[in-house]
């Protein structure tokens, strides 16, 4: 986490003496800057570590090779390139967001065998079994951020934290809400780490109310661009994404309904489905994505990779990814 010792200072300490003379093998290029922590090449050197083995090069351009090229002149014995494709596959959303300047984007859905997430009157409590639901809590951990939609929050009033399994933090958690219509009073408020994007006049008085109890609860606002240009009209998700990554965020779980999916869809920001399916029926209901184009044809459709097909409790969870060079594991 954030602000916490390194792994390579972490393991250096629990070998002790043992680290002289040893090799060291790293998943990613070590760290020659002070940031929220020392530099963790001096920390390798100072230990009397003979060699170091790096998975891959840091893509963050603060250091870029930096680290490496201290080893080697420090004289240690130094390679890079072991298993890097499995390596960046444990962290998707650093090498995004280090990349790309946006976070990576995980999109969770429970649905049935026919690909209803709810019934036509909006229902959706449990299509999945407990164990499936206890799953995605776990992909919640390990995601920087939860995010939903103001529907969600007004239909529901979930609170979208960590609970059905042990977790050392709680990810942050925000709801998209152009307008300000989510009542400060809600679950999802009261809980530590809330967060609203808008794309609401902030200054106007109509929300200063609002605005005051919210962060009398220290909810973070964060003021983001509309599609359009006006007040209270859809964000502009890349530039939510944008932010986010400013605030160092790597791995984002979208837990929302088919229209803020939907947008996340047409903006192209979605990079993995986490999807859990039940072994039911459902029938007339809410299809998991809204405002998809209608194709011309089955050779035009978007196919992603599968990367994983599990069974959990009495139904199967499947997570696809976008053809990226990296698929998360």
């Amino acid at each position: 986490r954030a602000g916490e010792a390194h792994a390579e200072v972490v393991a250096l300490q629990q070998a002790a003496s043992r680290a002289r003379g040893a090799t060291a093998y790293i998943t990613l290029e070590p760290c020659n800057h002070i940031g929220k922590t020392g530099p963790c090449a001096e920390a390798l050197i100072q230990a009397g570590v003979r060699a170091v083995v790096a998975a891959m090069e840091d893509p963050n351009p603060i250091v870029a090779g930096k680290g490496l090229a201290r080893l080697r002149e420090a004289g240690l014995d130094v390679r890079c390139g072991l298993l890097a494709e499995k390596s960046a596959a444990l962290n998707p959303g650093f090498i995004l967001r280090m990349t790309k300047g946006r976070p990576w984007v995980r999109a969770k859905m429970a649905c049935s065998m026919d690909g209803r997430v709810a019934l036509a009157n909006g229902t959706s409590q449990w299509i999945t079994s407990p164990e499936a639901r206890a799953d995605g809590h776990a992909f919640r951990a390990r995601s920087c951020l939860v995010v939903t939609g103001v529907g969600t929050v007004l239909q529901d009033d979930p609170l979208l934290n960590v609970r059905y399994v042990d977790t050392p933090r709680q990810p942050h958690r925000l709801v998209v809400d152009p307008r300000l219509m989510a009542d400060p009073d809600a679950r999802f408020f009261r809980e530590p780490k809330a967060m609203v994007a808008t794309t609401a006049d902030l200054d106007n008085p109509i929300h200063r109310e609002g605005i005051d109890r919210l962060a009398a609860r220290g909810v973070e606002l964060i003021s983001v661009a509309s599609q359009s240009g006006r007040p209270g009209d859809r964000l502009a998700l890349h530039d939510l994404l944008r932010q986010l990554a400013d605030r160092g965020m790597n791995e984002i779980h979208l837990e929302a309904g088919p229209a803020l999916v939907g947008g996340f869809w047409s903006e192209g920001v979605i990079d993995e489905w986490l999807v859990y399916m039940a072994p039911v029926f459902l029938g007339q209901g809410m299809p998991p994505v809204s405002g998809m184009p209608e194709l011309g044809s089955v050779e035009a459709a978007p196919r992603w990779r599968l990367i994983g097909q599990d069974p959990v409790g009495d139904g199967l969870r499947i997570r696809l990814v976008k053809p990226h060079p990296v698929a998360p594991q």
